[in-house]
């Protein structure tokens, strides 16, 4: 028979075990927790840093395409087809080639961008193709522009038309369109794509523009009208002297001389070292039948700039 001295002993005692098992248990718990939390923590970082489309979305919003280029490398080495790892390697490549100020490795960056996004386009799913086709018109339009020789109008013109033909517009698209059509010889196709930037993004830059591919048709009043809204109200001096030399060459075609001097002499002015007014200046002279100051004027252009051929024409014809 147990006495109440005898209960409080085995109760003492079964709380003596109790307290060493719930102690071990809680830091099992915590020892558990903390494996998990760890473990969790390195999975998250493999997949984050390993190379999986995954971590090209994530590198691509972070703005990181130095990473999304370099990790769509190694990607593509096991799946050189993947049409979402050339769409990001080709859209990186371009905002790489834009960023870079060495012409080689810009030159490097753009055919690259070019190559995957046209591989890209052979297994682009119908709602991505516009998307493809307007950054193929664009990459087109900077290997025009690192290139200087605007061979690739062309194909700008063609992948731009492309992408509004799919239902892709962007802002950017009619400007882009106006300039390739004006390298093309398409002087109206080009005026109408300008016109339709003008609605979008008014600008001194658009419609002088759009004067030089009226000028370029002989419309010589249409392309007055043009300059001289850029004359009127123009605050980039450069943008300025380029619209009134394009007015004074106006000028002289409808034999308005007094007009065309003053807009050369006004040019001069603010830039004394521009080879089209002094030549326009020897024009003059030589319609006026001064050929002495007509030939000054144009030694001055070939020394300003040797290989200006309608001086080269007149002093050596």
């Amino acid at each position: 028979m147990f006495v109440e001295g005898d209960q409080n002993r085995v109760i003492e005692k079964k709380k003596g075990k109790l307290i060493p098992i719930l102690l071990i248990s809680f830091l099992s718990l915590v020892v558990l927790s903390v494996i998990i939390i760890l473990l969790s923590r390195f999975i998250s970082y493999k997949v984050k840093n390993s190379p999986s489309i995954t971590k090209l979305e994530n590198q691509w919003k972070e703005g990181d395409y130095l990473g999304v280029f370099e990790t769509s490398s190694i990607l593509i080495e096991k799946n050189f087809l993947k049409n979402t790892i050339l769409t990001y390697r080709g859209y990186a490549a371009y905002r790489l080639a834009c960023s870079e100020i060495d012409p080689t490795l810009s030159q490097k960056y753009i055919d690259e961008a070019i190559r995957s996004l046209r591989i890209a386009l052979m297994d682009a799913k119908p709602n991505t193709l516009g998307q493809i086709y307007y950054q193929l018109g664009r990459a087109y339009f900077y290997k025009n522009t690192v290139s200087s020789y605007y061979y690739y109008s062309d194909l700008v013109v063609k992948y731009l038309e492309l992408a509004r033909s799919h239902g892709y517009y962007a802002d950017d698209i009619p400007e882009l369109l106006g300039i390739s059509y004006g390298y093309l010889g398409k002087s109206y196709d080009s005026i109408k794509s300008f016109s339709e930037a003008l609605n979008v993004r008014e600008s001194d830059s658009l419609l002088l523009m759009i004067a030089e591919q009226y000028y370029k048709e002989g419309q010589y009043p249409a392309a007055k009208q043009y300059l001289f809204q850029v004359t009127s109200r123009a605050n980039d001096d450069n943008l300025l002297l380029k619209s009134q030399t394009l007015l004074a060459k106006i000028c002289i075609e409808e034999d308005d001389f007094d007009s065309a001097g003053e807009l050369y002499k006004a040019i001069l002015e603010k830039d004394e070292n521009s080879p089209d007014a002094h030549f326009g200046m020897g024009l003059i002279y030589e319609k006026n039948n001064d050929m002495v100051k007509a030939r000054a004027e144009w030694r001055k252009t070939l020394k300003i700039d040797g290989s200006y051929e309608p001086a080269l024409k007149k002093m050596y014809r």
